[in-house]
């Protein structure tokens, strides 16, 4: 017996209906079922940020989220950021500031980020930290990512 659960569902904007197994994470349905790769499966486990994506608003690691507990949400990915084909703020610090390496934390990153900064766009070094204590990178020794979100913060603060 194959039991599935339909779900709505706002992802980048874009309302979806979807049928979802109850066992289904958010992380599995979007890379694998809709493609938004920029999600990365890590640990699945929940220790290294790399599935971050922001669910009404807060972080969260899709790979602890089931697709069904999503039903009626909004969703945002790495995909779902830039606007008009320009970059959002966060990628741009992130690129300005020497904050990508290998990549693979980087969509997580910028995700936890973001939610930190929708939220407090004057988050001082301690409030990023925080806010990014539960995503890990094995590249960047974390300094310029740390530069990258507080220049994001004064960017999206209206300064430059």
């Amino acid at each position: 017996m194959n039991i599935t659960h339909n779900i709505r569902v706002i992802i980048n904007g874009q309302t979806r209906e979807i049928s979802v197994a109850p066992n289904e994470t958010l992380q599995d349905l979007l890379r694998y079922r809709l493609g938004l790769v920029g999600t990365k499966s890590g640990c699945e486990t929940g220790d290294c940020g790399a599935c971050t994506v922001i669910v009404d608003g807060k972080a969260v690691n899709s790979c602890l989220v089931l697709a069904v507990e999503s039903n009626g949400s909004s969703v945002t990915t790495i995909e779902g950021i830039s606007s008009n084909g320009e970059l959002h703020p966060l990628q741009q610090a992130f690129i300005d500031h020497g904050a990508v390496q290998c990549g693979f934390c980087t969509p997580g990153m910028i995700l936890a980020a973001k939610s930190l900064l929708d939220e407090d766009p004057n988050a001082n070094e301690k409030d990023i930290r925080l806010a990014l204590a539960g995503n890990l990178c094995r590249c960047t020794g974390y300094v310029s990512i740390l530069k990258a979100v507080a220049a994001a913060g004064k960017t999206l603060r209206g300064g430059k």
